[in-house]
Order: C-alpha cells, then structure tokens, then sequence
C-alpha cells in the first residue's frame, strides 16, 4: 500500500531568468505571465518550481534529469556545454545547464511535446532506493542485469515514464539542487516508511521537508484540512 503520491519537481537556482528559459524550452514547458518563476504544462504534475537560492552549485549534483531533444546542438544553443559526447558506447550526451548542472540528451527522430524522460537519482544502494520509493508512491521495480542501475516504472501520477537509481561510490555531502516533491493523506506514515523529517511545516513553509534513507530531500503537502486538524488537537491538547 502507497502511502504518497508525485506532485512535482522543484530546481535550486542562482539565476533564475536564464534557468527558467533554458529547462522551459529543453522540456517543453512554459511560464504563466503572472509567475514567471514557473513552469508547467497541461498537467498539474509537469510543474517545475524554479527556487532561486544563495548558494552556488559546487558538486556533481546527485540528482539530474534526462530529456529527449531532436539534436545535441539543440541543447546548446539553449546555453548547454557538452562534457561527454554521444559514443558507440555511449547513446547518450552529458551536458552542462547554464549553472553547470548535469543534464543528460538523448536524441530521437520523433521527439514529444513533453520531453522529461526520467528523473536519475545516484545512490549508494539503487535497489534499496527504487524498492522503498516504490513502497512510498507506487510503480514497478525494474532492472536489466547487464546493467548496474534500477529504475521504477508505471508509477501512478508520474508525468515521465522511468524514475531511475543509478550506483556511485561517492557519499551525499550537500542539499540536493533538484528535488521532487510529493502529496500525502497524513505525514505519519511516510515517516513510519522510512522517511526522516527535516523540517516541519511552519510559519514560513506550507509543507514538510523530509529525506529518503539516502538522505534526498523530498517535499510532503498534506491536504488542508489535515493540517487543520492537526492544528485543533495541538489547541486542544494545550
């Protein structure tokens, strides 16, 4: 039994404008006049909440998105920088966004409006990783034994088609700049999942920021009338 459902995505960012432009056009998405800061398309889960933050990128970032594009040049001249090109051995590029986040192309002779193809994750453990969010939000657990990662597929509300763990040898030192977030009945049982909780909602944020047992950042909504009802019996307790 799922205990959360996929909401959406959200990107730390220094320079909002130039972010904003660069993943609307490289996935297809677009920003209401009223928030420019936004992107969505004709699903509430394709939003991307574009965060601008103090902190620059520094690392390898440990979260990245992987997306469909008719040509690799395309992805540059949208303000990418190729790192590794496609090879024989590899079908797809790695790409630098604006900021120098990775960002992988993989080029198709029909491309789709929409053009996330998947959320990639590096892990410690990928099988851990894809079989407890499997439990949290649903979806099959897959896997090619030739290869080294997991990934999840079928997953209910996901707006891209594989949400993928993929193993590295180095620990998680800073706070991913791209996380998702998810909506849930309760937060109690996401916790009893697994789940930590890093910061509750409070007077300055409308949600609760958990982590996996990896330690990714991962927002949870509640329904309104769940925090209400929190909120009376914390009242009535006092």
């Amino acid at each position: 039994m799922t205990v959360a459902r996929f909401k959406d995505l959200c990107i730390d960012v220094t320079w909002s404008s130039a972010m904003t432009s660069f993943w609307g056009k490289a996935l297809g998405l677009t920003s209401p006049a009223d928030n420019p800061e936004v992107l969505v398309g004709d699903r509430p889960e394709k939003t991307i909440w574009i965060n601008k933050v103090p902190e620059p990128r520094t690392v390898k970032q440990r979260v990245h998105l992987d997306v469909h594009t008719s040509a690799i040049e395309d992805l540059v001249k949208l303000g990418a920088v190729v790192r590794r090109p496609i090879t024989e051995e590899q079908h797809w590029a790695v790409l630098g966004d604006p900021e120098g986040g990775e960002v992988c192309g993989f080029v198709r002779e029909k491309v789709p409006e929409y053009r996330l193809m998947e959320l990639v994750v590096d892990a410690a453990d990928p099988e851990a990783q894809a079989r407890w969010w499997a439990g949290v939000i649903g979806g099959d657990v897959a896997h090619d034994p030739k290869n080294p990662w997991y990934w999840l597929e079928n997953v209910p509300g996901l707006p891209f088609p594989y949400w993928v763990f993929v193993p590295v040898p180095e620990p998680k030192t800073v706070k991913n700049r791209i996380h998702w977030d998810v909506t849930a009945d309760e937060l109690q049982p996401v916790l009893d999942a697994g789940a930590t909780l890093l910061r509750p909602k409070d007077d300055e944020i409308g949600w609760h920021v958990c982590a996996d047992p990896e330690g990714n950042e991962f927002c949870v909504f509640l329904p309104p009338e769940t925090e209400a009802d929190a909120s009376e019996d914390a009242d009535g307790e006092a």
